[in-house]
């Protein structure tokens, strides 16, 4: 079997289609029925149903395609490894190559512009491209290998061999609201029933805030029920809470400026923000620059 085989096993797993993946490859849909029929001839077994117009794995294809993505991510990563060693570098090169990041709503908020601005004074020929978007769409793009690294909360994570989650940081989160804000003047703790008579905003939040906003506050407080202001961009909706009398559920640090209502009980959840890459891959140029930027950034306003 070759690499070309498996990199064609790989495409038509993910499209299900051979004209699709020929076309996404480049070749013809004979030659690639050809070349799956010859890696299928010498397994001795078959990789693909052929159901109408789809083709869906055999339990021994989705095998094959966990060992095959191994092999070809482990192919690429030492082509760019060599590629990298046997170029010539210059004194003063600093980091060269290209970094893809990808950064959930609230690393997003805290690490967007700093990492944007490290690069730029510090790290100029390093080309530098940052996505955002929810954690499931980013962890998709990282097995796809669009994206080299991610910054979002390891709770939202589902546990996974293929995935290596480090450098955590731990961040409180609170009910935060403007300066003057009703809730702001109150005396004494809130209940869920006071916090509900405004619009509540959040960025979508993981399973784990949701059981302790339920163990908290009851059934009310699930996320579902709760937020009535909800998007994946943490900067929009503290504007919209500095502006209203919306209450925002986020993480203390990104927003100093706002005030954190007292509530009964306390809410005493957090956020877990790490790096997330795929295991056993080569590091990309400038992570080591990411790194020390969350180590800056990603502190604990309440620390």
């Amino acid at each position: 079997m070759t690499l070309v085989q498996l990199r064609h096993l790989l495409s038509l797993a993910r499209t299900g289609s051979f004209s699709r993946s020929a076309a996404a490859l480049f070749i013809t849909q004979p030659a690639l029925s050809r070349s799956i029929g010859a890696l299928e001839g010498e397994l001795g077994q078959r990789l693909f149903d052929r159901i109408g117009r789809q083709s869906e794995l055999t339990p021994f294809g989705r095998e094959m395609v966990a060992r095959a993505s191994e092999l070809v991510l482990a192919a690429d990563d030492l082509r760019e490894r060599a590629r990298r060693l046997g170029r010539p570098r210059s004194e003063g090169d600093g980091d060269e190559g290209l970094l893809r990041v990808g950064l959930g709503s609230g690393p997003g908020a805290m690490l967007m512009t700093p990492l944007l601005l490290r690069c730029a004074r510090e790290h100029p020929k390093l080309q530098l491209q940052v996505a955002r978007a929810a954690t499931e769409q980013l962890v998709q793009a990282l097995r796809e290998r669009t994206l080299d690294a991610l910054v979002v909360d390891a709770r939202s994570l589902r546990p996974s061999p293929d995935l290596d989650t480090r450098d955590l940081h731990e961040m409180r989160g609170a009910f935060l609201v403007r300066r003057g804000h009703p809730l702001a003047r109150r005396r004494s703790p809130c209940d869920l029933a006071a916090l509900r008579q405004y619009p509540v905003a959040s960025t979508p939040l993981s399973d784990e805030v949701a059981r302790v906003l339920v163990e908290r506050y009851g059934p009310q407080a699930h996320p579902d029920v709760l937020v009535t202001l909800r998007c994946d961009e943490l900067p929009s909706l503290v504007e919209v809470a500095r502006h209203s009398n919306a209450v925002l559920l986020a993480i203390r640090a990104a927003a100093p400026d706002l005030v954190p209502v007292r509530v009964a009980p306390a809410l005493a959840a957090t956020a877990r923000f790490g790096l997330v890459t795929l295991r056993r891959r080569t590091e990309p140029p400038g992570l080591q620059t990411l790194r020390a930027l969350m180590r800056e950034c990603l502190v604990d306003a309440g620390a």
